[in-house]
């Protein structure tokens, strides 16, 4: 690889790239004088406009000048071609540098059709479907040594691949040489999951002379599907199933491994792809006893993996050629024993795991993320929750995150803040995991700097974690589409409806969550449109979540139904969405822009109307007098993946004479003033007098606007700005005696609308009041500090959540 890469540099290359990349830079090269002005700028890691080659070579990690001097070449070139000399020479359909490789894979398919695999940077990965057109397939046809293509699909219809998705809205004219000559997002530039990967069916005619043939016996290197399964069975196994006989899927039935040679590593490749941390010992003997006279059919043989591995396929191992039985002479089928991550562990253990993880102060973190094991990184730095820079981030490093976490290894490796974007510092960049290393902050990386990256490049991970069989016991049914309808559980052995009473959107978002449907759109209560299913008795009510749990029931419920109204009409229901808003406050803001107003009544008569002030108020001799007001301005921002909505619709907004507004929420924010042990001393409220786009990120456009009735609402990568001179926006504390106390706003307070995290929902400062003046300081969002920094900042920990505690 970095051979092929030199080659393309001018010269031969202007070092060499075996060299260490820091040493390289300190040696301070030369910038070719060929560049134009514009190309001494910094580059961005994936630029469209730029050469694919180019691109290839940011991906991998160059240097900045080293990339230059690639693009010196291309300069060049073009400069060459437009002068009046003989045309250049035409520049080669494929890249100099990294050899690419391409295969058909997945079952059940033939052996011209499956989904299409490219070796890319040492690894194998998948292309999107997203803009994936015939002309796109016509093109990987003939790499695959085919002459056309007579289709394409979409969704993983030849199943999941693994490993990284190197191409994105690939566009190809269908006349190309290369895929490297199509448009595209850049090699490992995607916003897409396995789930959306492409395949092509070609036609089943050769090009003359194509040598590297798709023929499914001897290409199909991969496992598809793999399991444990338990030998000893007992009549009420618990899930999740951490030790039995290693199995694999081949074409409909289930095989085995040979155990010859068998180590711990292989167990841990294992372990890792069902969802478990580690490995551990197993009695062999027992096991060889138990299967003496079961029928066994041997399918792979002399697995050997490094450990670090996060499939099976990428290991080393051999296929059994014909019938398999009994071929494995000299051992007995591989068995493996996982450890259960702290979630999944079961009684005594779990308590025990989930002590030790208390007493250690927990490094790492995810948020955002819709189900167990998926989330944005999140590391702890000096007491400050930060988050990890997508440059060169990989399966190896998430999987060190995944396995820290009690999860098994990465499925995938997300850039681009796909998980949403973090807010405060970005602590680690250039991250680069072997794959062995108990912590990501044992891994090699370099320091941030704000040049370096953005919120927009923040890493996550999904991880493989076990089959607990939560999807079985819910069911929804009567939706227009898969990801809304009525809740049906099953309880006590039988099916039926939840009572809607007391159900909510933190209950709904375990319902999503169990379903596999990600988060929570809306908590439905009436649910007679969706009068669909033969299901009319209802089973469960009182469910109470905190919104965490992995299945309703976890959640707290009635022992007996209980429900006011038992009719279908009244069931639970839920709408879904894959992806959410995320509301937080800039904490700064508020630090910086408060203050006190001595306000005269006779101004305030809207506000009262509004009841945005003390009770004491009422008494007050109007118009005569003021009221004595903390003010300060609050900017909240988007940083989920979708917009954020007000629940009720502009038909039921409600119209306020005084102001001349709509409110479309009840109320929006909470402000209030406590003690330093959480006794309330003020409050104050906003209703969502109007939700729209004050200011957007560059790259983004406003979509909403509160004049003439528009639509109301907060664009992702937008933020409200609520300015301090605004009526409501301020806690009336004429009432409040000298003295510290803690500010605290809480942003949808009611989970009125649903958002992909709430924990950081909550922003908290220390106030000092001495009857005359007020100093606020140490803003910061609720869940931003580690629990030792938040118990040096107050005895009272305010609200990490919107939950009042």
């Amino acid at each position: 690889m970095a051979a092929g890469i030199g080659s393309l540099l001018p010269g031969g290359g202007m070092a060499s790239l075996g060299q260490d990349d820091d040493e390289a830079e300190l040696a301070g090269p030369r910038l070719p004088a060929c560049l134009p002005a514009w190309a001494l700028g910094v580059l961005p890691p994936q630029a469209p406009s730029l050469p694919l080659q180019v691109q290839a070579a940011r991906t991998m990690g160059l240097a900045l000048w080293e990339v230059l001097g690639l693009l010196c070449g291309v300069w060049l070139g073009v400069g060459a071609a437009q002068q009046s000399t003989p045309a250049a020479p035409t520049v080669q359909s494929t890249p100099a540098g990294p050899k690419l490789q391409f295969r058909l894979a997945g079952y059940p398919r033939k052996h011209n059709e499956g989904r299409i695999e490219v070796f890319y940077g040492q690894e194998w990965g998948t292309i999107c479907d997203d803009d994936f057109t015939l002309a796109n397939a016509h093109v990987l046809c003939r790499h695959l040594g085919f002459v056309a293509a007579t289709g394409w699909t979409h969704s993983a219809k030849y199943g999941k691949g693994i490993g990284r998705i190197w191409l994105d809205n690939v566009n190809c004219g269908g006349s190309e040489k290369s895929i490297t000559d199509c448009r595209s997002r850049g090699w490992g530039n995607s916003d897409c999951s396995h789930e959306e990967d492409a395949g092509v069916i070609c036609k089943d005619e050769r090009i003359p002379g194509f040598v590297d043939s798709n023929v499914i016996e001897t290409e199909q290197n991969q496992v598809e599907e793999l399991r444990l399964r338990p030998v000893v069975s007992h009549a009420k196994r618990p899930l999740p199933v951490a030790e039995g006989i290693v199995e694999v899927r081949h074409r409909g039935s289930w095989a085995q491994i040979c155990d010859e040679n068998w180590s711990s590593r292989n167990s841990r490749v294992i372990c890792g792809m069902l969802g478990f941390p580690a490995e551990k010992k197993v009695n062999r003997n027992f096991y060889k006893l138990s299967l003496e006279r079961q029928p066994l059919n041997y399918r792979l043989h002399s697995v050997a993996c490094l450990g670090t591995e996060v499939h099976l396929s990428l290991c080393s191992f051999e296929f059994y050629k014909g019938n398999a039985t009994g071929v494995c002479r000299a051992g007995m089928p591989a068995v493996v024993s996982c450890v259960p991550g702290p979630l999944f562990a079961t009684g005594n253990a779990q308590k025990k795991k989930r002590q030790r993880q208390q007493t250690g102060q927990q490094r790492v973190r995810l948020k955002g993320g819709a189900k167990p094991g998926e989330g944005r990184v999140e590391v702890l730095k000096n007491g400050e929750w930060g988050t990890v820079c997508d440059d060169r981030w990989s399966l190896a490093s998430a999987s060190v995150v995944c396995r820290e976490l009690g999860f098994g290894s990465a499925k995938e490796a997300l850039t681009g803040a796909r998980m949403g974007q973090g807010m405060g510092q970005i602590h680690l960049n250039e991250v680069r995991c072997l794959g062995t290393e108990k912590s990501l902050w044992s891994c090699p990386h370099k320091n941030i700097t704000q040049e370096d990256c953005k919120h927009t490049e923040d890493a996550a991970v999904r991880c493989n974690v076990p089959y607990m069989g939560h999807e079985t016991t819910i069911r929804i049914a009567g939706g227009r589409t898969a990801f809304e309808g009525r809740v049906e559980v099953k309880h006590a052995g039988r099916w039926g409806t939840v009572c809607s009473t007391g159900w909510s959107t933190t209950e709904a978002m375990v319902a999503c969550r169990q379903l596999s449907l990600g988060y929570a759109m809306h908590a439905v209560t009436e649910t007679w449109y969706w009068d669909a299913s033969n299901v009319t008795e209802m089973v469960l009510s009182g469910v109470k979540c905190g919104g965490h749990e992995m299945a309703l029931s976890h959640c707290q419920h009635h022992s007996t139904l209980n429900c006011p109204k038992t009719g279908t009409r009244f069931a639970a229901g839920v709408i879904c969405s894959e992806t959410a808003s995320d509301l937080l406050l800039h904490a700064p803001l508020v630090q910086e822009t408060a203050y006190i107003e001595d306000r005269p009544l006779h101004m305030l008569y809207c506000a009262a109307e509004e009841n945005c002030l003390s009770s004491s108020a009422r008494n007050a001799n109007w118009p005569y007098g003021h009221r004595r007001l903390l003010r300060f301005s609050s900017q909240i921002h988007n940083n989920g993946r979708a917009d954020f909505r007000p629940k009720a619709g502009r038909h039921s907004w409600v119209w306020h004479e005084c102001h001349g507004h709509y409110h479309s929420m009840d109320v929006f924010t909470h402000y209030d003033l406590l003690t330093s042990n959480g006794t309330k001393v003020a409050e104050g409220h906003k209703a969502s007098f109007c939700l729209e786009d004050t200011e957007c990120h560059e790259d983004v456009s406003k979509r909403y606007e509160c004049a003439n009735f528009g639509e109301q609402g907060i664009t992702v990568g937008c933020w409200d700005l609520y300015r301090h001179d605004i009526d409501c926006q301020w806690i009336d504390i004429t009432d409040v005696k000298a003295g510290n106390y803690i500010l605290q706003v809480v942003i949808n307070p009611r989970y009125e609308v649903a958002e992909s995290d709430f924990t950081n929902n909550a922003m908290k400062c220390n106030c000092k009041y001495d009857g005359h003046r007020i100093w606020v300081h140490s803003c910061h969002i609720g869940d931003a500090l580690s629990e030792e920094a938040n118990r040096r900042f107050e005895q009272y920990p305010g609200q990490l959540n919107n939950q009042i505690l």
